[in-house]
């Protein structure tokens, strides 16, 4: 039963069909998010965390991220928390956080650590150079598709 469950699960992010649904439709956050990284599909996090990530940009894993256009600010954080994972029916990649926790990295949901636990070689972990360096080893990840390339 859990196996038919993890199958279902993972077809959220492999099937190209949802993927479509996953691309990122705000050119304000492909602009403003992806001129330092790829900017990352708001449904891998919880609303609250998408909140705390924008309230802190002067603080933004360790860089200084500041919008200086607050309506800037606005319209992607509008964007992030209408499309997080919690947006509606929580999605599996954050139906099993604790209300009480807003996670900040992606790659320490439970889900993205059992998923590159054991499927990721050391070789792959050093082209990558980060573990949020998507791209490297799921090249349409920019439009929301992770299937194995």
């Amino acid at each position: 039963m859990r196996t038919i469950f993890a199958a279902a699960a993972l077809l959220i992010t492999v099937t190209p069909a949802l993927a479509a649904s996953w691309a990122i439709t705000n050119d304000t956050v492909k602009k403003e998010c992806g001129a330092c990284h790829m900017a990352f599909q708001p449904q891998f996090l919880p609303a609250r965390s998408w909140q705390a990530i924008m309230s802190d940009l002067s603080n933004h894993f360790g860089e200084d991220a500041s919008l200086t256009d607050p309506a800037v600010v606005q319209d992607i954080t509008t964007y992030l928390v209408e499309n997080a994972g919690d947006a509606g029916k929580p999605n599996a990649w954050v139906r099993r956080i604790p209300a009480d926790q807003a996670p900040l990295r992606i790659t320490e949901l439970p889900r993205w650590v059992s998923e590159h636990r054991e499927e990721v070689s050391a070789s792959a972990w050093k082209k990558a150079g980060t573990k949020s360096n998507c791209i490297v080893c799921h090249r349409g990840a920019d439009q929301g598709y992770y299937g194995d390339d």
